[in-house]
């Protein structure tokens, strides 16, 4: 009886080290797995249609800069990694500074949590940058004069602009970081 229990110890054992033995590195870091911004945009995607469907205390109280979102791809493609980054750490920020806004100008209560989200989804993108060992971000001074803007009047084209800045530079950035990039031997 005894010897049957020392097996079974002995086999919870192997099993036990087997669980927690290291594994073989995942050939992507998660932080660069697509499914996260896909999260993201549909998050998005569902605020901008909250949005559409909102009637009363959801507006912006006055004109905010927003990135622009077409993309030429030769300029694009021109730009080294630092001056991409720059340019969608320029445009989260320019986000994050028009969704507050209209987070404190807004009285539905059902936006309120779509917005909420959303600048916390803005937060964690910024982390993700951070995380792939892109230059520390400055916002500048003053949006007056910045370059690749344009001013939007409604929440609903605030809420556009994210969907597509999220779906065009964001994810053009992650799929071409040098981080997530694949060793192929």
């Amino acid at each position: 009886m005894l010897r049957k229990t020392c097996r079974g110890l002995f086999v919870l054992l192997l099993l036990v080290l087997e669980w927690t033995r290291p594994g073989l590195p995942s050939p992507l870091r998660p932080i660069c797995d697509l499914r996260v911004l896909n999260h993201f945009i549909q998050e998005a995607r569902d605020a901008e249609v909250a949005m559409k469907l909102c009637r009363e205390g959801c507006g912006l109280t006055e004109v905010v800069s927003v990135p622009q979102t077409t993309v030429n791809f030769d300029d694009w493609e021109k730009k080294n990694a630092t001056e991409q980054a720059q340019e969608v750490q320029t445009g989260l920020w320019l986000l994050q500074q028009a969704l507050s806004l209209l987070r404190t100008s807004m009285t539905n209560s059902e936006l309120n949590s779509h917005i909420d989200n959303t600048i916390r989804n803005i937060h964690s993108i910024t982390a993700v940058l951070r995380s792939l060992n892109f230059q520390e971000y400055t916002p500048p001074a003053s949006t007056v004069g910045l370059e690749g803007t344009w001013r939007v009047s409604s929440a609903a084209e605030l809420l556009q602009v994210h969907l597509n800045f999220l779906r065009g530079k964001v994810r053009l950035l992650l799929l071409d970081a040098q981080a997530c990039q694949q060793d192929v031997s």
